[in-house]
Formats: structure tokens, C-alpha cells, sequence
């Protein structure tokens, strides 16, 4: 079942000029809220716990939300019947069910909470598969613990970014206390030093008390990127969840290939939820593999870059570079040590065609840079048919690891795809686009774009007009292709902040051999 194309809502442009993010207007209506009504925001709650306990994301799965708005779409399914919807929830044996409590922007309540916390406890009695019950709110007080617990919940969400040290550890060991997990959220590199901080002051029990969550949208602005999660989850603790983005069963999937323990799935469930069963089986049935394995190199390296711009307060948008169309080992030796992320081996008949020899000679050579302090770049082979003999070869040498990646250049990847890869879709018109949408429903978190030509599958040196790139690709992190080179990359980037840009024929003096000099001066003018 396909899932819908990510846009950046009106909501969102609103804020992004605003001093004040989404995030800090939330927490400030909140702690007025309390103020006024106190910390159960008027609501008669349980004097003590009267329900049993499940353990929160004890199996790996799927945590499905009760959920009615946001502050990005507004209303998403405003009458919903909590109980009702966690029941179809449990019935496609979701690990937990997530009920939003904040009611300005989500128009939650602890009723909602009470309510389905009692349902489990019904199911449990009657011998049905029960969810844990997580309470995913704001929280800011150490006191909110206990009306959690008191409540029904079995885990409750911190968010590391508004709690400060002590607030977050003093939380954490209530939650410990009372028995439930805490489910810390962090996303900022500050967030993961209070997750070390609390780990370390837990000890042993941490893995009992502690499961980490990574939100794939940030909050300040509610723009999501699939690529976050799997950039930090070498950092997090074995129990982790991918949290936000999760539009279809084959995002769920695409976490899953990342080795995430969970995934936290609100407005595509809450809004369709026969679409729950299908989500929670295309996670439980997916696996930890070289798709994800590559998608964490690339993310991470992107990160690095990132981290290293800041560094040398460099305030230039920098994208990644590919060069493309290797044949050499010296050209691609050259773009390694200039700083390409990565490099491109064309297994199709043209006439930049390399060989399965090539393949290794130039695997073997860039691994040997690591010794050199130079970052190694991702070495992928450029395919046009996966049935022809070149693209035999270079999925072979995919699933050997010579290649990280397969780059499907104009075609949809086979479904069985058992090896790493991402796609290409070529570019001339708007109706061009619809292979990208088509794309994007089936899990691919990037895509690169590329210039159509007919008759010519890459290296064309022509551009994709900019109309079109302005008009259809905004709503996307851009992968750019085609006709660029040393003199027009400056002003490419300008105006559209590629994350990654894509050169071969723009430094090249024949089809495959590189210019040393068009090289050097491509990297200079980035």
C-alpha cells in the first residue's frame, strides 16, 4: 500500500521565521495550563494504579498512536473513539499503543489515557494480546510520573531536548520506581549526552528502565527526515525506536533495515487504521541488512560533514559530492583525496562501462586511504537493466560488499532487492515527476534526479530545467544531476542547496577519463 508525499505544510513556513519554534510555544501554553488547572489539567483521575503492567517495546514491533491533531496538519481524526481504535491496534498485535495527552495542539487527554489503559487491562483478563500503554506527552514535572502511572501507563515519553540534566534523570528514576520504562526522545547532539548521563546513573538497570526514541522530525519546525534516525542509531542503546515519518509499510520496512527495535507510527494510522496491520507486519517481517547498513554510512557521513562545517564556522551550504563515471584508478584516487563522498562505477553499455575487475582494483585501493587520514568515500555501481550481464555483475559485487550500493538509474528496484540501493529518476518534464512520487511511496528516503535525455541513460552534461526544480522539488532533500560542472556549481547549489550533487561529464575530457585540473577546480569552487 503506497503512502503519501511528504510536503512541508503552511504551518510549518509560518513558523520557520518566528523567534519562538513550535516546540517552545507548546511547552509554554503547557506550563500556563498547569498553572491554572494543575498538573491533571482539571481531570479526575484514579487515586492508585488499578490496572496490570505490560512491558513497553518487550518485543520488537510497532507502537501505533492514538493521535487527533498536530500542530503541522491540524485536525487528523478529530471524533476518533479511543478505545475503539486502540482495540484495532491490539488486534494487529501492535507492541504499545502511544496516547497524546497535550490538548492544545494534539487535543489529547488523560481520559484518552485512563480509557485505553483500562481496555488492555480487559484484554489481559480475557487472555487477548494487550499493548503496553505509553503516554506521550510534554512532560516537564517529576510529579507527571506519577499521574502516568496512576493512569494506566507503562512508559512514559521524555523529550531530552526540554529537560535539562537534573530534571531528566530525577524523572527517569521515578519511572524506574514506579516500575515502567522511560522513553527518552533525543535528536540533538546535547540530547545524547543526557542519554549517556542517565545510562551511566542507572547502571545495570538502564536496560530495563531505558528505551531510547529518535524523532525523524524536528520539532522546532515539524519537518521530518527519514535520514536523522539513521544517521544516530550506532549511538543509541540496543532497544531503539524510529519515531515520526513512518507514512506506509514500506517506511516501517526501511526502519526496520536500520535495526531499530520500534517504530512510533501517529497521523497515517490514526487517520486510516485499517492500514495498521499492514505496517505492523511489514516491520515484524523486516530485518537488519545491507540497505539499511549503507543508508547509516551515508547518513552519518553526511552528519560528519556537517559537524566538521560548524567546526570551522563555515556558514556555506556544502552539499556531498558523487563523482561519476570512474574508469581510472587514478581519477578516482584523485576525487577520494579532494574529498568526493562518493564514487560512481557505470555498469551499463556506454561508453563509461568499467569491469568487475576495475570493481575490485578500486575497492581495494580506496580502502587503503583510511591509513592516509582521508575519509573514505561509498563506491556504487550505476545500473540500467538488473537482467543484463553488467547488472549481474555489479548486484553480485553488491552482495559481496565490494559495491555499498546499487544506483537503479531510471528504473524501479525488484522487489526482492535482497543487496543496498537507492534510485535515480530521470528528469525533463513535469509528468517526470510522478516516477519520483511513485518512488517515494515505496520507502526510498532519497532520490537522485538526473537530466532526461532519450536515448542517453547518463553523462549527458545537460541540465534539468530549473523551472521544474523550483516547482516539484522543494518538498524533498535534492539529489542533483546532470550538466554540472566547475563553473556553474557555485551558482547550482545557491539557488537550490543540493544535499548532494552528482558530476561526470562536467570534468571529463572523453567519456570516462577525468581532467585532474576539472577536478580540483570543481572542489575549489564548493
Amino acid at each position: 500500500m503506497s503512502c503519501p508525499r511528504r510536503r512541508a505544510s503552511p504551518f510549518i513556513l509560518k513558523y520557520k521565521n518566528m523567534s519562538e519554534d513550535i516546540l517552545a510555544k507548546i511547552v509554554r501554553m503547557r506550563k500556563a495550563d498547569i498553572e491554572r488547572l494543575g498538573l491533571n489539567f482539571g481531570i479526575d483521575i484514579p487515586e492508585k494504579r488499578r490496572v496490570g503492567h505490560t512491558e513497553f517495546l518487550g518485543n520488537a514491533g510497532a507502537i501505533l498512536e492514538v493521535k487527533r491533531a498536530s500542530p503541522s496538519k491540524g485536525d487528523i481524526a478529530p471524533d476518533l473513539d479511543p478505545v475503539g481504535l486502540a482495540t484495532t491496534y491490539a488486534e494487529a498485535h501492535a507492541q504499545a499503543v502511544s496516547v497524546l495527552t497535550e490538548g492544545n495542539f494534539f487535543k489529547g487527554s488523560l481520559r484518552d489515557l485512563i480509557a485505553v489503559a483500562d481496555l488492555m487491562e480487559n484484554r489481559r483478563k480475557q487472555g487477548l494480546h494487550a499493548c503496553a500503554v505509553l503516554r506521550k506527552d510534554f512532560l516537564l514535572f517529576e510529579d507527571e510520573i506519577d499521574i502516568a502511572y496512576r493512569c494506566g501507563a507503562d512508559a512514559v515519553l521524555l523529550i531530552a531536548r526540554i529537560l535539562d540534566d537534573e530534571q531528566l534523570l530525577s524523572m527517569t528514576l521515578r519511572a524506574e520506581f514506579f516500575g515502567i520504562q522511560a522513553f527518552i526522545e533525543v535528536r540533538a547532539k546535547d540530547d545524547f549526552r543526557k542519554l549517556k548521563m542517565v545510562l551511566d546513573a542507572l547502571g545495570e538497570s538502564a536496560s530495563r528502565t531505558v528505551v531510547a526514541g529518535v524523532n525523524s522530525r524536528d520539532l522546532a519546525t515539524f519537518h521530518t527526515d527519514p535520514l536523522v534516525p539513521a544517521s544516530v542509531r550506532s549511538k543509541l542503546p540496543a532497544k531503539a525506536v524510529f519515531e515520526s515519518g513512518i507514512l506506509c509499510p514500506a517506511d516501517a520496512t526501511y526502519a526496520r533495515n536500520l535495526g531499530f527495535t520500534g517504530i512510533l507510527v501517529g497521523e497515517a494510522v490514526a487517520k486510516n487504521p485499517p492500514l495498521a496491520k499492514e505496517v505492523v507486519h511489514a516491520f515484524e517481517s523486516g530485518f537488519e541488512n545491507a540497505r539499511g547498513k549503507f543508508w547509516k554510512k551515508f547518513a552519518e557521513r553526511k552528519q560528519q560533514k556537517q559537524a566538521r562545517h560548524c567546526e570551522r564556522r563555515e556558514a556555506i551550504h556544502k552539499p556531498l559530492v558523487k563523482i561519476c563515471g570512474i574508469t581510472r584508478e587514478e581519477d578516482g584516487m584523485l576525487a577520494a583525496e579532494l574529498g568526493a563522498d562518493v564514487l560512481g562505477l557505470v555498469f551499463s553499455n556506454t561508453k563509461r562501462l568499467t569491469t568487475e575487475n576495475f570493481a575490485r582494483q578500486m575497492s581495494a585501493a580506496i580502502s587503503r586511504l583510511d591509513v592516509l587520514n582521508v575519509s573514505i568515500p561509498l563506491l556504487v555501481g550505476v545500473i540500467t537493466d538488473p537482467e543484463s550481464p553488467e547488472g549481474k555483475t555489479a548486484i553480485k559485487l553488491a552482495r559481496e560488499g565490494i559495491l555499498d550500493a546499487i544506483q537503479f538509474h531510471g528504473i524501479t528496484p525488484p522487489a526482492d532487492a535482497d543487496y543496498a540501493h537507492y534510485c535515480a529518476a530521470r528528469v525533463g518534464e513535469e509528468s517526470d515527476f510522478d516516477k519520483v512520487t511513485a518512488l517515494r511511496k515505496n520507502g526510498e528516503p532519497r532520490i537522485l534526479l538526473d537530466a532526461k535525455v532519450e536515448g542517453i541513460p547518463g553523462g549527458t552534461g545537460k541540465t534539468i530545467p530549473e523551472n521544474l526544480l523550483r516547482e516539484k522539488a522543494g518538498d524533498i532533500p535534492l539529489w542533483l544531476a546532470g550538466g554540472i560542472t566547475p563553473t556553474n556549481v557555485d551558482e547550482l547549489v545557491g539557488k537550490f542547496a543540493p544535499e548532494l550533487v552528482d558530476v561526470s561529464s562536467g570534468v571529463e575530457d572523453a567519456p570516462g577519463i577525468k581532467n585532474s585540473e576539472k577536478l580540483k577546480a570543481l572542489f575549489a569552487a564548493l
